[in-house]
């Protein structure tokens, strides 16, 4: 056997064990053996490159490439279904379907609701090619890369199943429990914020820039509805039984009924028993199995008529008020949460819950000692939402006036529901905060970093702000528990090559608030340096378009404190950029002034952050969407076909990358 037929063979072979594994739980060889056969087929795809395959085994490991999504059109649209709370609704469904099919006998299929993000992939000649998230129903974001890498997903169709050569297969990207609960943990080690429910963290996952990311995280997938001109059978049910021998991961739990008291039966069997599921579940949904039947019954301009959506009521349960504390989050902001008598709510012990903000507690007008209900409904963070017995022998509970780390009184910014400690160079969660941010990919980018890196250097004492950084040596950070030579050699690196960032992104990195990248590449651009910036004036600040009244204030704010003052000035004699460099100023133009560009496709010359920093550079404004105020669209290969057709209808110019360089060649001719 060659070693290409071996690569061929070994794929085959590690596709069949993951399915094994991840969609049967039944694997046929230990995980020893398995991580053998994956280290054969790394080393000889690495031997051939010519057999780069993009659903290989080997790439469910995902890539920390920066992954731009291109949005899609959907061959079929991806409706909504119609949602209902009560089971009125679903008797009125039935007898809708009834009539609709001259009384002619149907059966319902019964499905889990499962709480995630809706996926459609598509397949040809049984391989996975193209992934796009539901988006608005019309068109989706192309997120290929990232789900090659969820291993109950086939990337490529065992061989003689008898799947035809093009099929959409759709269904849920999820987060299992196990798998949300490990990464609040990290987070939670790591002073992130962290994700409400499995939901919001798979959809933050899957739309993550970086595969590795996605890779790490544990994402599923349930699929539930496959479509296709040539595939077989008429049944929903049927079809989806098809899917399964095919290798998807297909819901054990759908049931076929044809009867409204089926639905019932199965509605009061999952209301209970979804507690012990090991992926969130928020409803159950019921479908007319016939196609043909579906076909006759059509659909409106919003859902199908022939499916609907049961929605589970959020579980409550009431408990006692013992106290109310608060937390300082990384960026200031204080966060009421209650202490109660322990509970058992939604199948876990509950004895805290989150307030969320002043107002609330004001809504709630909560004394020490009442009977509250609380409720999860579709949050992992419990929340009290009334209370049933007040204890009006005690005082009212008011929102505190001042940081219970520090001791600064609290502000509470115009538009904000939330109060702040302002005390940002003295209280502890505030300056590591500020130092998460400085350290942050977008401003000094020193990625090998991370926030568990930093809370233990600011314990030991080895830094007190972001400018202890450029401080720190190879002997400090050998001490033990600081870390081991390879990897500090490595940080240190990073934190030396910080210093040619360029002036706007250390502007943006000192952490002046409300003085987000956008505002600090305006403010860069408009004073060339930051002694220009400091000594700008309220008028002169407001006088910038893009820079209204809080920012401005914010500013002067900024560089009238002592502290701050201090810190840039130490920043500057470590050697960090102050001004724009002479490249940067003499590349600003306003041949682009007024104009708003959408940026669309993928590039040769250059990449998308360059292409917007060149707009930026020449007075242009980047835009997310095409609308009728959009002066161009700059398009590259693959533009997405929704983009186009939107464009064409508006009358909104294509420039291409070629033409685009030219108009700013010419420009620079001009100037010479």
């Amino acid at each position: 056997m060659t070693e290409e037929e071996r690569i061929l063979e070994l794929r085959e072979s590690l596709h069949q064990h993951n399915h094994n594994y991840y969609v049967l739980n039944a694997p046929v060889i230990t995980d020893q053996e398995f991580d053998s056969l994956m280290h054969e087929l790394q080393e000889l795809e690495q031997r051939h490159p010519e057999m780069y395959d993009p659903n290989s085994p080997t790439q469910r490991v995902g890539s920390d490439l920066n992954n731009e999504f291109q949005t899609v059109r959907h061959e079929r649209p991806m409706l909504s279904l119609a949602n209902t709370y009560n089971r009125q609704d679903v008797m009125d469904f039935y007898q809708r379907v009834s009539e609709g099919l001259s009384g002619q006998p149907f059966q319902v299929c019964c499905e889990l609701k499962f709480d995630g993000l809706s996926i459609s992939l598509h397949y040809e000649h049984g391989r996975l090619v193209r992934a796009v998230t539901r988006g608005d129903g019309v068109q989706g974001d192309d997120v290929t890369r990232n789900v090659r890498t969820i291993r109950s997903i086939p990337l490529a169709l065992p061989k003689g199943a008898g799947w035809p050569d093009t099929f959409e297969i759709r269904g849920e990207v999820l987060m299992p429990w196990a798998s949300f609960e490990r990464l609040n943990r990290q987070r939670e080690e790591e002073g992130e914020p962290l994700f409400a429910n499995p939901r919001n963290a798979a959809s933050g996952t899957l739309k993550s820039k970086n595969s590795s990311t996605v890779a790490q995280r544990g994402l599923d997938a349930y699929l539930y509805y496959l479509l296709g001109d040539d595939v077989p059978g008429d049944g929903h049910f049927q079809r989806l039984e098809t899917a399964r021998r095919w290798g998807f991961q297909v819901s054990g739990n759908m049931r076929l009924v044809d009867s409204l008291q089926g639905i019932y039966d199965y509605i009061d069997y999952w209301d209970q028993e979804r507690r012990h599921l090991p992926v969130a579940t928020d409803g159950i949904v019921l479908k007319v199995n016939s196609l043909a039947q579906q076909r006759s019954l059509g659909m409106t301009a919003k859902s199908p008529r022939w499916a609907i959506a049961y929605k589970f009521q959020a579980e409550q349960a009431e408990t006692i008020l013992r106290q109310v504390v608060y937390q300082v989050g990384r960026t200031g902001a204080v966060t009421p949460v209650a202490n109660m008598d322990p509970v058992l709510l939604a199948g876990t012990t509950v004895r805290r819950a989150t307030l969320h903000n002043a107002d609330v507690m004001e809504n709630l007008n909560l004394h020490v000692g009442d009977h509250v209900l609380v409720e999860k409904g579709g949050e992992i963070i419990p929340k009290i939402v009334g209370v049933k017995e007040a204890n009006t022998s005690a005082p009212p509970i008011r929102f505190i006036t001042r940081c219970p780390v520090c001791g600064t009184p609290l502000a509470r910014y115009e538009g904000e529901a939330a109060h702040y400690c302002p005390n940002e160079t003295g209280c502890p969660p505030l300056i590591l905060g500020r130092i998460e941010h400085f350290i942050s990919r977008k401003a000094m980018n020193i990625n090998s970093l991370g926030p568990e890196t930093i809370d233990d250097y600011y314990r030991q004492g080895l830094i007190h702000d972001a400018a202890d950084l450029y401080e720190l040596g190879e002997e400090q950070l050998l001490k033990p528990s600081a870390g081991d030579q390879k990897g500090v050699r490595k940080i240190l690196k990073s934190i030396e090559e910080s210093r040619q960032v360029p002036f706007e992104r250390v502007l943006f990195a000192i952490g002046i608030r409300f003085v987000g990248e956008i505002a600090a590449k305006t403010l860069a651009r408009y004073y060339g340096s930051m002694e220009a910036v400091a000594n700008a004036s309220l008028d002169s600040l407001q006088q910038i378009n893009g820079i209204g009244l809080v920012i401005a204030q914010s500013v002067v704010s900024y560089f009238r404190d002592p502290k701050n003052l201090e810190f840039v000035q130490r920043l500057q004699r470590y050697g960090l950029r102050m001004t724009l460099g002479e490249e940067e100023q003499k590349a600003q133009s306003d041949r682009l002034q007024g104009k708003g560009i959408v940026i669309s496709g993928v590039f040769q010359h250059h990449s998308r952050d360059e292409y917007k920093a060149m707009i930026e550079q020449h007075g242009g404004k980047n835009v997310g969407s095409i609308s009728a105020k959009t002066s161009f669209v700059l398009a590259g290969e693959n533009m997405g076909p929704a983009k186009l057709e939107k464009a064409g209808k508006l009358g909104i110019p294509i420039v291409s990358e070629e033409e685009f360089l030219k108009m700013l060649e010419d420009e620079e001719d001009e100037a010479d």
